[in-house]
């Protein structure tokens, strides 16, 4: 395991593998680097330097209050400072969203993948819903209620009852209900008290690198619809929809599209 240390003082975990151009991983609500390990490696074999971090408030990595954004930014600016002043990232689901918070902000990415990034179409039930899931959750965090809180993300992502309560009850929870507080950090990136968790066109609008908005053929369909509205709004951004594939993408699948893309000049 290696360290940076954040603009803020705060210091974030990661590790490097493989050898080659940079690429930074970044995972989305609740995973820490062993989750995104497996995706890492996979890159490693594609020539490039893959650094797989724990964000903030995960895994190895430490927090500091209050949470910003602008301090997720930052530790991925202390990462591609680390990798060598400039760097290609991949980020997942909400990680995708806090990628392009950093593409808009002008960090040194040489070009981006934001995959599956699960913004909210524009209807007025599905921002309310949005706005609904970030109050709620406030709420339990603010009472301690971690497990609670981790129910209430997995009924939002389409967990049933039954697959949650088996949940509780494996090994895994307790690791969980440690990264809880993080689960608001994502939803304030997605802005869902803010924007209802609406794609943000006028950020979009500033990420100047490459892009490649990747999405599942075989996942919810309004998410093909978010993506091409994502891709439409970045000056050099497209999409790109896997057939066949749903939010999770097997590593040995997803590996030769990212470095297909990262590799191709």
């Amino acid at each position: 395991m290696n360290q940076v240390t954040s603009a803020d003082g705060t210091p974030i975990a990661f590790d490097s593998f493989g050898d080659g151009p940079p690429l930074v991983v970044v995972g989305g609500a609740t995973c820490d680097r062993a989750m995104t390990r497996p995706l890492a490696e996979e890159l490693a074999q594609h020539h490039f330097t893959v650094i797989n971090h724990d964000r903030r408030g995960r895994g190895d990595s430490r927090d500091t209050a209050p949470y910003a954004v602008e301090r997720e930014i930052e530790d991925l600016g202390a990462l591609i400072a680390e990798a060598g002043g400039t760097a290609s990232v991949y980020g997942h689901s909400s990680g995708a969203g806090l990628v392009l918070h950093a593409g808009a902000h002008g960090l040194p990415i040489t070009k981006l993948v934001l995959h599956d990034p699960p913004f909210t179409p524009g209807a007025e039930e599905e921002r309310r819903a949005a706005r609904e899931y970030a109050e709620e959750l406030r709420a339990l965090l603010s009472e301690n209620r971690r497990g609670d809180a981790i129910e209430l993300f997995m009924r939002l992502v389409g967990m049933s009852q039954d697959m949650v309560d088996g949940m509780r009850a494996s090994p895994m929870w307790a690791g969980l209900e440690a990264v809880a507080p993080t689960l608001a950090y994502d939803s304030e990136v997605m802005g869902d008290l803010r924007r209802g968790g609406t794609v943000p066109v006028d950020l979009a609008g500033r990420v100047t690198p490459p892009a490649l908005v990747l999405v599942g053929g075989a996942d919810h369909g309004f998410m093909i619809d978010t993506g091409r509205q994502l891709a439409d709004a970045m000056p050099s951004g497209r999409l790109s929809v896997m057939e066949g594939q749903e939010h999770v993408v097997p590593p040995g699948v997803l590996a030769p599209v990212l470095a297909e893309f990262f590799a191709d000049s």
